[in-house]
């Protein structure tokens, strides 16, 4: 089995809620059970004497006081915590603790938690690597950490973990036609990989040439481009895109499939709620025990190679994007501005990704 496909099971495992060891190197080794999604039977069976610590990430341990805030500004920094554990508490109340250790959003419902206590961590790159997997599964940054005495687990090694975020194996699995109603002529081209299960799409307006295309990097978002939502600029600027792409000689769309910059959808709707506690959308991100923006921005350049398009005209106000795009070997030799107006519902949003992230809106 290759790596890359050992941390798709590991993915898939999590997501079932089922154990996952994470093997380093000179036999090292992190057993791991997801505290989102577990039930109680496979809690009893993975820690049957209920004291399995808690794993967590850094930015989590710093709401609970656990870690210094150096620590705290790498939220893949893993912080490993006592479990504490009620006398006489049943399985599915010390579920329940563990789930509201875990998740920032009940904090205001369960303000009464702990005492904790950090213990140490003995291995930080096989912890950080379990994180890193529970960003990919769409889960809490959090486990159970067994002992690792013969648990049947499925197994993933850090390698495997580094090797699931390489965009390298990503190929085209179709193109058609599209007409769309910005250009009747359009062709849209689907992307795969055969670890990662989500298909990533371009969408290609006018005639392609030799001239560098105007290309829009447009990350998924249910909630702004399908629903409509006002909390953010997502659908606006996906449609913005569109026309301007469709005012130039040629252009391309890339759809990519990294809901909630790339912490997955249910994520994104927990830092919704938590903005809607008074925290903007970057402590919020941060808060959960993610990055402020998790996506991968090599799936982008990855896509435009296999368009065979070296360099583009990118249509963004984030500088940032621009370098990320940059340094996976893609040539940006213009930024086109792109805006859109500003709403009741979203206008602190736009302002914290101008003020906290640098966009130039």
């Amino acid at each position: 089995m290759s790596e890359s496909r050992a941390a798709a099971r590991a993915i898939d495992a999590l997501r079932r809620g089922w154990a996952v060891r994470v093997r380093g190197g000179d036999a090292q080794a992190l057993l791991i059970l997801p505290v989102e999604g577990v039930g109680t039977v496979d809690l009893a069976t993975f820690d049957p004497a209920g004291v399995a610590p808690l794993l967590l990430s850094g930015a989590r341990a710093a709401t609970l006081k656990l870690v210094n805030q150096r620590d705290a500004a790498d939220p893949e920094h893993g912080v490993l915590v006592e479990r504490p554990v009620p006398l006489n508490a049943s399985a599915e109340a010390s579920l329940a603790l563990a789930m509201a250790t875990a998740d920032p959003v009940r904090d205001l419902m369960t303000p009464l938690k702990g005492p904790y206590h950090a213990l140490p961590l003995a291995h930080p790159d096989l912890a950080a690597a379990a994180l890193r997997l529970a960003r990919h599964a769409g889960l809490l940054p959090a486990f159970f950490v067994g002992a690792d005495d013969g648990v049947d687990a499925t197994e993933v090694s850090v390698e495997a973990v580094d090797a699931y975020e390489d965009s390298g194996r990503l190929v085209i699995a179709a193109r058609a036609l599209l007409p769309v109603e910005v250009d009747t002529r359009a062709e849209i081209v689907a992307f795969r990989s055969v670890e990662d299960p989500r298909e990533h799409v371009a969408l290609i307006l006018g005639t392609p040439d030799e001239t560098p295309p105007v290309v829009r990097l447009h990350s998924e978002c249910l909630t702004g481009d399908v629903l409509g939502s006002l909390k953010c600029d997502c659908g606006p600027q996906l449609h913005a895109a569109l026309h301007e792409i469709a005012g130039s000689r040629w252009g391309v769309l890339l759809y990519l499939r990294q809901e909630g910059r790339g912490i997955g959808l249910i994520n994104k709707l927990r830092a919704y709620q938590l903005q809607d506690q008074g925290f903007d959308t970057v402590d919020a991100n941060v808060r959960l025990g993610f990055p402020i923006d998790a996506r991968d921005f090599s799936v982008a350049s990855r896509m435009l190679s296999l368009l065979g398009i070296p360099a583009v005209r990118l249509l963004t106000n984030n500088p940032a994007k621009v370098a990320r795009l940059a340094a996976e070997g893609i040539e940006v030799i213009e930024r086109v501005p792109h805006a859109v107006d500003a709403n009741p519902h979203n206008e602190r949003y736009l302002a914290t990704k101008r003020d906290r992230t640098g966009h130039q809106l």
